[in-house]
């Protein structure tokens, strides 16, 4: 009988007493999607972008939490990264997870002329996935 209730609380109360709780968020990954010839507006968003993971979230990085990476559509892993994503051109990706917040208009629109603008828009992307 006590054997029975034990059994019976573990599969009933258990669950619910964490059914609140969610799991530890996943990494955050911060992609650069482009190919092998870029213009200089491409290669300032991947500056821009990876100096602002590195500058905002340098704690982070260093865990592995978050990181940014730069993936070059023309090679075999970057063909394959972007078929997962979905991604077939220059593309500045948030993702953590299922959640996917595509930056790549902003990204454009600011690395030249205000950097400080895309840094914010990488900044509230991040901030939003680690709540």
């Amino acid at each position: 009988m006590k054997k029975s209730m034990l059994f019976f609380l573990m599969i009933i109360v258990v669950p619910v007493l964490f059914a609140g709780n969610p799991l530890p968020t996943t990494k955050i990954e911060v992609y650069y999607f482009h190919f092998t010839r870029r213009c200089s507006t491409c290669q300032n968003l991947e500056n821009v972008s990876k100096k602002a993971v590195e500058t905002l979230y340098p704690e982070k990085v260093k865990k592995g939490e978050i990181s940014f990476q730069s993936v070059n559509l023309d090679e075999k892993a970057g063909e394959a990264l972007g078929a997962r994503y979905k991604v077939d051109g220059q593309t500045l990706l948030v993702i953590c997870g299922d959640k996917k917040i595509d930056l790549t208009e902003k990204g454009f629109l600011y690395a030249n002329n205000s950097p400080d603008k895309l840094t914010a828009e990488i900044r509230k992307a991040v901030d939003g996935m680690m709540k």
